[in-house]
């Protein structure tokens, strides 16, 4: 399962104006708080994990090249670096991809338990929660990886994403709200 822990925002602001006076510390502290969640983001739509590798590792070159050309963000790393990824994601495909089966068998675990009962039904919900999400559109689907498995704000998403904040409102409505309806179907 895909657990992150993203630093606080003044630790980020922090951070931040270090790695802006070049500090090597503060960028390598970035970097450790950082890299397992971009690469998590970029694994979701990457089957390959030594290629979801190297795009994330692209993600931080690109942010270091920003710390030298003096364009590194003022504010929101995260924001910063999950828009990168998402480019260099759009750049890999050049188009829009839908989640892979394999990221979202991590993103949607099934809880273990020694009642094989348990797990087979367990199993099936949630294969029935990943076929449901695989059926969603690709902003929503993105949208739903932002917020719940990213825990980011909806302006961190709008931003990310290059929408405004009610449409992606809107897209988390509609989301949610289409799984709620596929799963009680089912």
């Amino acid at each position: 399962m895909i657990i992150l822990v993203l630093p606080d925002i003044a630790q980020e602001d922090q951070l931040l104006a270090q790695a802006r006076k070049r500090d090597p510390q503060a960028m390598m502290e970035i970097y450790d708080s950082y890299f397992a969640a971009v690469y998590n983001f970029i694994r979701l739509r990457v089957e390959d994990r030594t290629q979801a590798d190297d795009l994330t590792s692209e993600v931080f070159v690109k942010l270091m090249k920003a710390f030298q050309a003096g364009k590194a963000p003022r504010y929101s790393l995260r924001g910063w670096l999950f828009r990168v990824a998402r480019n260099v994601l759009h750049d890999y495909y050049g188009q829009r991809e839908r989640y892979t089966d394999e990221a979202l068998e991590e993103w949607v675990p099934s809880k273990g338990d020694d009642d094989p009962e348990l797990r087979l039904m367990q199993a099936l919900d949630a294969q029935r929660i990943k076929t449901a999400i695989q059926r969603l559109s690709p902003d929503q689907q993105e949208v739903l990886v932002l917020r719940f498995a990213q825990s980011l704000s909806l302006e961190e998403t709008a931003d990310i994403m290059g929408k405004n904040v009610n449409t992606v409102k809107s897209l988390q409505f509609r989301a949610v709200n289409t799984l709620r309806q596929m799963l009680t179907e089912a």
